[in-house]
């Protein structure tokens, strides 16, 4: 999937994508997998990450192909730093016309309601919830007077089902309410905002961080996801990517406020 021919498809857009650094393993996470299509798609792409290392390691990867790429370490979760974002952006390529939210912790002492701690629940809300209405808030002055712009939240399945992650599941919760907010606000000016909802994927943020918090081997862990997926295997960051340059691209031109589902039928067995 991550090889499909997307030329041309973003050409002449300058991108910026939160989060598109790499955790370490052995598979490819949302965030580097959309900054690398993208840019294959003919994206000038800001890659932002709080470990700037990790940023440029996926530039490089980018300039290796061909593509057009910068790194920027900043810490979406402070104002400061969201604006200078944006700034950026547009000192490197040109005004952002596509920002893909997609910063997201699931941070220990997170659990159900009776467990959660008031650490973590802070920390979480603060990191994907603030964090990505700071950025957004950052670009949308002048996505707004260009009335042209696309903003893809990366929301989660745990919005719509859980219990046991309480402060993860509130905060990508309110990332979907916030994508209608900016959708139905922005709508009139030429900016779209949608959201998407990743379910049980095969990141190294999801494996690896699961796997450690709860003492199993990563192979016994995916297995035991992939059961639980209707189609009956896990998705992958490319999956994500690929319907963020969907609902990035003009072929969603006339698409704004939804929240879609990638999950391998994970949302239709909820019902």
């Amino acid at each position: 999937m991550s090889l499909a021919d997307v030329t041309g498809r973003l050409s002449g857009r300058v991108a910026i994508v939160t989060g598109a650094g790499q955790t370490p393993g052995e598979t490819v996470g949302n965030g580097k997998a959309i900054a690398l299509l993208f840019a294959r798609a003919g994206a000038r792409v800001l890659c932002v990450d709080r470990d700037l290392g990790r940023a440029e390691a996926t530039v490089a990867d980018i300039l290796a192909e061909g593509g057009s790429a910068k790194a920027f370490a900043a810490d979406v979760c402070d104002p400061d730093d969201a604006a200078a974002i944006a700034a950026a952006a547009e000192e490197a390529f040109g005004p952002p016309d596509i920002l893909i939210n997609n910063v997201g912790i699931g941070d220990a002492g997170d659990g159900p309601p009776h467990k959660l701690t008031e650490e973590a629940f802070d920390r979480t809300l603060k990191i994907n919830l603030k964090g990505a209405w700071l950025v957004s808030k950052a670009v949308l002055p002048g996505m707004r007077e260009r009335r042209a712009g696309a903003i893809v939240n990366i929301s989660s399945l745990a919005s719509l089902a859980g219990g046991f992650q309480m402060a993860y599941e509130v905060s990508k919760a309110g990332m979907n309410r916030m994508t209608l907010s900016v959708a139905t606000s922005g709508a009139s000016r030429g900016v779209r905002c949608n959201a998407i909802l990743p379910g049980l994927m095969d990141t190294p943020m999801a494996i690896r961080g699961i796997a450690k918090m709860r003492g199993v081997p990563e192979d016994e862990l995916r297995k035991e996801r992939a059961a639980r997926v209707p189609m009956g295997f896990m998705g992958s960051g490319w999956d994500t990517a690929h319907a963020a340059l969907f609902l990035a691209s003009d072929e969603a031109r006339f698409i704004t406020g939804a929240l879609l589902p990638v999950d391998g039928g994970g949302s239709a067995r909820i019902g």
